[in-house]
């Protein structure tokens, strides 16, 4: 199933509808009262800039950390249809008291909504993520998230673009705000109603109102899978990150670029729809496998981005004498587009960063207790949020940081993220760059992959046609394949360190060196025992003419001292390529094709005592066909 189709089911669009309309209209509100605070009230009431956008930042986010963990226990206690529809009633009574205040101008009273407001988003959050996998299939839950994360951060840019012109339109007429967001409150709580019912993980839970206790059973959950909690840790940086941000926005926009509220509400657009472009991004790469490989990017381009925005802002004009704050056009003009692009960018890496994140923790977190799992990420989220404030109060009002150095720091953050990533996930990442390479040069369509086991150990054989069958080959599958190949090859100067960090096995013949191929086939076991892919090919070497040469005995020789599973594979369509020894040697021609079609195609898998090198070669030759 394709990545947008989704939105037209019934078990996953009225969801994805409610969910959105929820964050644009949190936004809408939010915003909108920023923007008021910065630009009209805070200079009528003498009131500090840099504090009110702290202060409204911290009201929204305290809630999640109180009441998470009492909500995650409802999402599992009670159906979750159920439960989403109460919790949009409860929206919509916000809302109302929202229109009494901003006709009445009760800036406390609107402070104090911002805060039952959070109480309403973290009873959501947990049903929010929990609900996904009772309604979509294994392999649709990566795309799921990414559409999720996607209209979440479109519903944000599209709010906050509306929430910023209401400040300007309005800030006469703010009972018109009032009405906007109850309208849309109203249109949420009707989506609501499509959305289709999900069983109660713990119906007979008995509830825990002590929020310590509760969080803390749920977190030692989660330390029994060192994945979640490294999966909850980084997701929790990266709404420390990302909170930092968003809050700093406004002043940032004003104090720093001079320039009014267009340009602020732009500034916030661009980093919102980044963010949603880079979990669709993640949705379509992921191809409904969770790719791990995209989170150092992620934190890596959150990094260098930050600090180029950091030297953007440091270098950025100031104003001439008698100038206004910069409009739009004059924010352009002035060289504000690389600080745009800089933000755009931090944000789909943000976006690349944290989608593959929530799939691994709503994959491996037991059903009966997932909402309770999301329920103490969201705590340890709002923990993280809080610090993030507590920390911009600290750097930007005591140690009197400009708001360029506040990025830098944090910049430095995703720096520190990125290379912890790097160092945990470096084979998703190799791989995933493997994709992203063989995916340039081709036009890949991959058939028969779910053939290929999640976990355990097993035998992967393809026929050999070109120079680049290992790197297409490594990017169609989701998990890392331990390639053997020539030794010779394995040595080049040019390849031997990029193959020894790939975890390549290098083999020669008998003949040739005979200590190295029992090295080899040491090595072959044991990454087996260990429950890893081992791929050859059993040809032994590049076809010479398109057909399938014959499979060599090898593979018997490994099935013998190691029983498992052998997948047999197929390349359909290399011959004839630049990396393929069509009329001669490899390379040695000129280019003729540029992104042609090919197929990487996987058959079923083989039970050891059935294998032969010969049933081997006739598996494969019926998988690839007529088609070299």
């Amino acid at each position: 199933m394709s990545l947008l189709s989704l939105l037209f089911r019934r078990r996953f669009g009225p969801f994805f509808a409610t969910q959105a309309l929820g964050a644009f209209n949190d936004n809408v509100f939010r915003f909108a009262l920023m923007f008021l605070l910065t630009y009209t009230v805070a200079d009528a009431q003498g009131w500090d800039i840099s504090l009110l956008t702290n202060l409204v930042a911290g009201l929204f986010i305290l809630p999640f950390f109180l009441f998470s963990g009492i909500a995650g226990q409802l999402a599992d206690k009670y159906e979750k249809a159920r439960f989403v529809r109460s919790i949009k009633w409860l929206e919509l009574g916000i809302m109302l008291t929202a229109l009494i205040a901003f006709s009445f101008e009760w800036w406390w009273l609107l402070l104090s909504l911002v805060f039952v407001m959070g109480i309403q988003s973290a009873l959501f959050g947990p049903v929010k993520y929990a609900l996904l996998p009772q309604h979509l299939h294994e392999d649709e839950l990566v795309n799921g998230n990414a559409l999720v994360g996607m209209g979440t951060f479109v519903a944000i840019l599209l709010g906050t673009l509306l929430g910023g012109l209401l400040a300007e339109w309005a800030s006469q007429q703010m009972m018109w705000i009032g009405w906007v967001v109850v309208s849309f409150a109203a249109l949420g709580l009707l989506a609501s109603y499509g959305v289709p019912s999900a069983a109660a993980g713990q119906p007979d839970l008995k509830l825990e109102w002590n929020l310590y206790r509760q969080t803390s059973r749920i977190l030692r959950s989660a330390v029994q899978q060192r994945s979640l909690l490294l999966s909850m840790l980084a997701i929790s940086w990266f709404w420390f990150m990302g909170s930092g941000y968003l809050t700093q926005f406004p002043n940032f926009t004003r104090s720093v670029l001079l320039a009014d509220e267009s340009v602020g509400t732009l500034l916030l657009a661009l980093f919102s729809l980044g963010v949603g472009g880079g979990a669709l991004l993640c949705g379509f790469w992921s191809r409904g496998q969770i790719e791990l490989g995209m989170t150092p990017l992620g934190a890596l381009g959150m990094a260098l981005f930050s600090f180029d925005l950091y030297a953007q802002a440091q270098a950025f004009p100031g104003l001439e004498s008698g100038q206004d704050l910069r409009n739009l056009a004059e924010f352009w003009a002035a060289g504000g587009g690389a600080i745009a692009v800089d933000l755009a960018l931090a944000g789909l890496c943000g976006g690349l960063f944290i989608v593959p994140l929530y799939s691994l923790i709503q994959r491996r977190s037991p059903q009966a207790i997932r909402s309770q799992m999301i329920a103490a990420l969201n705590v340890m989220n709002a923990l993280a949020m809080v610090i993030s404030a507590l920390l911009a109060a600290l750097l930007l009002s005591w140690l009197e940081l400009s708001l360029p150095q506040f990025f830098l720091v944090y910049g430095l953050s995703a720096l520190l993220v990125g290379l912890l990533a790097l160092k945990l996930a470096f084979d998703p990442l190799l791989r995933f760059l493997i994709y992203l390479l063989s995916h340039s040069l081709y036009r890949v369509r991959h058939r028969g992959l779910e053939h290929i086991p999640e976990t355990g150990g097993a035998l992967v054989v393809a026929n050999h046609v070109s120079f680049v069958d290992a790197l297409l080959l490594a990017g169609a599958c989701h998990r890392p394949l331990r390639f053997v190949i020539d030794k010779e090859i394995h040595d080049h100067p040019l390849l031997k360190r990029f193959l020894q960090l790939a975890g390549t096995v290098p083999i020669s013949s008998e003949k040739v060196d005979r200590a190295n191929l029992h090295q080899a086939f040491a090595a072959m076991g044991a990454a087996l025992e260990r429950g890893e892919l081992v791929f050859i090919f059993p040809e032994g070497r590049l076809t010479p003419d398109g057909e399938i040469q014959t499979f060599k005995r090898g593979v018997e020789r490994i099935l013998a001292a190691h029983p498992v599973p052998v997948i047999p594979m197929a390349l359909r369509g290399l011959w004839g390529s630049w990396f393929s020894r069509t009329e001669g040697r490899a390379f040695k021609k000129w280019p003729k094709r540029f992104w042609s079609k090919i197929e990487v195609v996987a058959g079923p898998a083989l039970m050891p005592e059935e294998v032969t090198a010969a049933r081997l070669q006739q598996e494969v030759s019926q998988l690839r066909g007529d088609w070299r």
